[in-house]
């Protein structure tokens, strides 16, 4: 396919190179970063010019909504906006409207899965939108990562990746608890780790990613929490859940709770940079990051 990719930074370079190397054509496009290896356009709309599918991975719905003002006129039509940020659920519905407005299908399909997943072609695709430009898209999906996951309408796949972020945000401040309150009643981390990894406790946060260094699979404890994940992209996501809460009248005490623990974590103590699972030694000193310990 001929493939516009508007927004080449830590998750979108990945992404394009692995098209690329797949024998996609891919124009590129950011205001910020260049790729020596990717061929690049001057503008957004340009990098959209043509293209059978035009794939968007930015930081906010405002940007989103900028960008496809930009592109979507410029887009043949009956093609596909496959739109890859994390953003609130209105802003890929309106984005999604605008598109069909054009003559264009949209899917939105945040992605789980960070930087490694980007780099090595694992990521997990939360899609909503209409099926047949799903399927258009699938090959891509097959490319980039290793599931995609069609939620339904426009704007589901937002509210798939919220939801499942929201989990993930709590979960891991439970195990992080876990594993202070294991330390504090002298309770070896490994002993624990082994009990809970096999037992009700078990999660992704605990099993796949544990928190504590030197136990369980390598993580980004192990790298003095250099981010997976950042923990200010955590905020991000807890914040959008609970502004998709507010709109919707749903009780979510455990995600607010959640988004107030991170809030403090990133803006207070300036520990956003993190990787989310810095949580541990945070709790560990009582409020202070691992670089104060």
């Amino acid at each position: 396919m001929k493939i516009g990719f508007v927004g080449l930074g830590n998750m979108g370079a990945p992404m394009a190179r692995n098209l690329m190397a797949a024998g996609h054509q891919v124009a590129g496009f950011d205001t910020a970063a260049a790729p020596d290896d990717i061929p690049l356009a001057t503008t957004a709309a340009e990098a959209a010019s043509g293209a059978d599918v035009v794939i968007t991975m930015l930081p906010n719905g405002e940007i989103l909504r900028a960008v496809a003002s930009q592109i979507h006129p410029a887009m043949p039509k009956g093609a596909v906006h496959l739109d890859c940020s994390t953003v609130d659920v209105e802003s890929a519905r309106n984005v999604a409207q605008a598109a069909e407005a054009s003559g264009l299908s949209c899917v939105d399909a945040p992605v789980s899965g960070g930087i490694g997943g980007a780099t090595n072609g694992t990521l997990t695709f939360m899609a909503g939108g209409p099926p047949e430009a799903f399927d258009t898209v699938s090959p891509l999906f097959e490319v980039m990562g290793q599931k995609a996951v069609h939620c339904g309408d426009a704007g589901n796949g937002q509210a798939a990746k919220i939801c499942n972020n929201m989990v993930l945000g709590a979960t891991m401040i439970a195990t992080c608890e876990a594993f202070v309150l294991a330390d504090k009643l002298g309770l070896d981390r490994q002993a624990m780790y082994d009990v809970v990894s096999t037992s009700s406790g078990y999660s992704w946060s605990m099993n796949a990613y544990c928190p504590a260094p030197g136990v369980g699979p390598q993580s980004p404890a192990d790298n003095d929490y250099r981010p997976g994940f950042a923990a200010a992209l955590m905020l991000k996501d807890l914040n959008l859940s609970q502004m998709a809460a507010k709109a919707a009248d749903a009780d979510t005490p455990m995600g607010q709770r959640a988004r107030e623990i991170y809030a403090q974590f990133v803006e207070d103590e300036g520990k956003g940079a993190l990787d989310f699972s810095a949580m541990l030694p945070r709790f560990s000193n009582r409020g202070r990051g691992p670089a104060d310990t």
